[in-house]
């Protein structure tokens, strides 16, 4: 057997029919490479490793659960990388899916890692807190709508796919958790470079009870902030008009 480890932020999916529910979400899209992160204790890796034409590869930081899987699934020798998947390379040359129930601890920095590898990743079906997962299909004006919204649907479409609850895991988490799924956008907004963007959504966000003018003022020459928009409050713009004002920024 194995010990959770709460330092990594485990909690393992126990309900096999939640396991179906994002296999079936997967099977939707062609693929034929598939990396699954996390695979703790197994669940969801039991049924991807039959996936017919399907190579999949596996990461997973804990040695203990590389021990586990490696004695409870054979076939997986050679196919799980042991590391951190903040610090992992591309597993597969050419592209390939992701699939996760995801570290809750570090759920945001996993979506900004599979974004540096966007032009590999064009399916991504994931399990966040719910919280997370909201923010991340969140439209323009909600009060969830933020930075991780902004940067994300500026490269995918999201669709939020159902809830799970605690009592899917072991040990239950304090937390509701929800599925997603994101599909890469085959038209991005122009925009003046992706780091203008970041770099104005992070700004823009990061005060974001203050209008877009207040907030990103040094981005800005003076001209430029009379215009009618940086009236709003960042919440209140979508992802184009973002981009659209990356053109204009010093």
């Amino acid at each position: 057997m194995y010990v959770l480890k709460k330092s990594l932020g485990q909690h393992f999916l126990k309900d096999q029919n939640i396991c179906r529910k994002i296999v079936d979400a997967l099977q939707q899209e062609p693929l034929s490479q598939l990396l699954e992160v996390g695979p703790g204790g197994g669940a969801l890796t039991h049924f991807l490793k039959d996936l017919p034409g399907i190579e999949l590869k596996a990461i997973e930081i804990d040695e203990e659960k590389v021990n586990y899987l490696l004695n409870t699934y054979p076939e997986l020798n050679g196919r799980i990388i042991h590391e951190s998947f903040l610090d992992a390379s591309p597993p597969f040359e050419g592209e390939f899916t992701v699939v996760g129930n995801f570290p809750y601890n570090i759920s945001t920095q996993i979506l900004f890692k599979v974004l540096d590898w966007k032009q590999q990743v064009p399916i991504l079906v994931g399990m966040f807190q719910k919280e997370v997962a909201q923010r991340v299909a969140a439209p323009p004006g909600n009060k969830i709508y933020g930075v991780l919204s902004v940067l994300i649907q500026a490269f995918y479409d999201v669709k939020y796919l159902f809830d799970v609850h605690e009592n899917c895991f072991n040990p239950p988490p304090k937390v509701k958790s929800g599925v997603i799924k994101m599909y890469r956008k085959d038209q991005v907004c122009d925009m003046k470079s992706e780091q203008h963007f970041f770099q104005l959504v992070k700004m823009a966000f990061n005060q974001r009870r203050k209008t877009l003018r207040n907030a990103t003022r040094a981005l800005f020459e003076d001209a430029v902030l009379k215009e009618d928009i940086f009236n709003q409050r960042a919440e209140q713009l979508s992802v184009q008009d973002f981009a659209a004002l990356t053109f204009k920024m010093k």
